[in-house]
């Protein structure tokens, strides 16, 4: 075999686990977001649109957050702050019955 067919394996076998793991994690959150860059999971979300026309950006700002990055040590973070001048979605997931 190989090293590329290693690493592609091993990058396949990362994906797999970070799938699972977002599968296990996705009922304690509210909001699904996505920018051009990450995929995040939050309970708490705020969009702030700046400036006008083809200059307009996006600050985004996320608490009690998961980010989907397979390269990431730690996915669970307090807050997360992203600027983008792309396309940012965020979507509430339905609420739990209890």
């Amino acid at each position: 075999m190989s090293a590329e067919e290693d690493l592609d394996r091993f990058e396949a076998e990362i994906e797999l686990a970070l799938y699972e793991e977002y599968r296990a994690v996705l009922p304690m959150f509210r909001y699904v977001v996505e920018t051009e860059r990450r995929f995040y999971l939050a309970n708490q979300v705020s969009v702030v649109p700046h400036g006008d026309g083809p200059t307009t950006y996006f600050e985004v700002e996320l608490d009690d957050a998961w980010v989907w990055d397979m390269y990431r040590p730690a996915r669970f973070v307090s807050s997360v702050r992203v600027v983008t001048f792309r396309d940012v979605n965020v979507e509430a997931l339905p609420e739990k019955e209890l």
